[in-house]
């Protein structure tokens, strides 16, 4: 018999999807940053939604203080990921979007494997458990975030 998933398991496993997610992606090569990896995706996260966009819009949107905003993304366009340019119909106002080119640095975090990651989270060493599990990932993925696994 199947037993359904309940918010609070959901939650917990969205979590702690994201702390092996975190874990996989490489950190060598960005300098230091105050802002954590979490923070950083939020605000990819809400800039893929809202392609041209403000650092307060974001702020807004996201419930994150503005600071850790701007910090989120001046860590991204340090490795070339977004741009932030003067709004020509409002010169006070930066307007921020992705870089139209994918950064060298992006095209890492992206290629690299989970595998070492899952397996510890898993406190596994067998490759075909891992396998299966990156299996089950990629199958939920791409119903719930077809958009970023064309």
């Amino acid at each position: 018999m199947l037993r359904s998933v309940n918010g609070v398991e959901l939650f917990l496993l969205g979590r702690a999807l994201m702390k092996i997610g975190e874990e996989a992606m490489p950190s060598e090569g960005i300098g230091e940053h105050s802002t954590s990896a979490r923070t950083v995706l939020i605000v990819v996260s809400d800039l893929r939604a809202h392609p041209e966009t403000t650092v307060g819009e974001i702020a807004g949107r996201t419930g994150l203080p503005q600071s850790a905003v701007s910090a989120a993304i001046g860590r991204l366009r340090t490795v070339g990921a977004v741009i932030a340019e003067t709004d020509p119909r409002d010169r006070r106002r930066t307007i921020i979007r992705e870089a139209p080119e994918v950064s060298e640095r992006v095209t890492r975090v992206r290629d690299t494997p989970i595998d070492a990651a899952l397996a510890a989270a898993l406190g596994t060493d067998d490759p075909q458990r891992v396998r299966e599990t990156v299996a089950a990932l990629e199958e939920l993925a791409d119903r719930l975030i077809p958009q970023l696994r064309q």
